[in-house]
């Protein structure tokens, strides 16, 4: 009875964090570039008290054994790199990839960053860069003259010029893409870093060696899907509360055995 008021404690705490990530996934259903995440669980360790294939006597083996197991915990979050759908701004700063790979960034201090975030506008300067003032590595200015910008689907970006005849090219956007995208480590801000999880970038053309191509215009929204999630939220909600029932049962069977005469 002891054992089982511990062993449902964990399952209380482990589906507080699921809880706690499927909030976070609602929270950010309207974040473009946002990627859902999921709490996945592990059982804990067994307690034995008969190893399978003991021996039963008379030169028998037991065919199974009797373990105890001490609960779960949570193994770790991953997260579902899926497209989301993607929505029509009008915006020509707003760009999308359609298919594999992530914008690249480079953070204050010039380290790479990426995400699938690509709404961005210009600073004073004429750079593009996103909400938090992080500009493309492969850093493009737009001339103040130029009349109109376009991005080609494969990153190419020209501008068009008052006086020029023909748009004249400023810039190439490049995409990374990982062999393991779901280990990135998240940082905030719909912003991801290379881990060892989730091997080195490998930088490309957009539409080219299987990276996706620049959708100009239109902003790619979070992949979450809020029936699922208040699905999960539902599920989450029921398991708790079948836990707590078990230690309130566990309790009421000490309560029993202490009231022995």
């Amino acid at each position: 009875m002891i054992r089982a008021l511990s062993t449902s404690a964990t399952g209380m705490n482990a589906l507080q964090t699921k809880l706690d990530v499927t909030a976070n996934n609602v929270a950010n259903s309207s974040t473009a570039g946002f990627k859902k995440g999921r709490a996945e669980f592990e059982d804990l360790m067994y307690q034995t008290l008969r190893a399978p294939g003991a021996n039963a006597g008379a030169n028998n083996r037991a065919g199974t054994g009797l373990q105890v197991g001490l609960g779960v915990r949570v193994g770790g979050t991953s997260v579902d790199m899926s497209e989301g759908d993607l929505q029509q701004t009008g915006n020509p700063f707003d760009l999308s990839i359609k298919g594999r790979g992530f914008f690249v960034l480079a953070d204050p201090e010039g380290n790479p960053v990426y995400t699938r975030n690509g709404a961005f506008h210009l600073d004073a300067e004429g750079r593009m860069v996103n909400a938090q003032g992080l500009g493309l590595a492969a850093e493009i200015v737009v001339p103040p003259d130029a009349q109109s910008v376009t991005v080609g689907e494969d990153g190419i970006i020209t501008a068009s010029i008052a006086g020029e005849a023909e748009p004249i090219e400023i810039g190439q956007i490049e995409v990374a893409n990982f062999t393991n995208p779901a280990g990135l480590q998240a940082e905030g801000k719909t912003l991801f870093t290379e881990t060892a999880a989730s091997g080195t970038p490998i930088i490309g053309i957009p539409g080219a060696e299987g990276s996706g191509a620049i959708g100009q215009g239109m902003l790619e929204m979070s992949n979450v899907k809020v029936v699922e999630e208040m699905i999960n939220l539902i599920s989450g909600q029921r398991a708790y509360e079948v836990n707590s029932r078990v230690v309130q049962a566990a309790d009421e069977m000490l309560q029993q055995t202490a009231n022995l005469r």
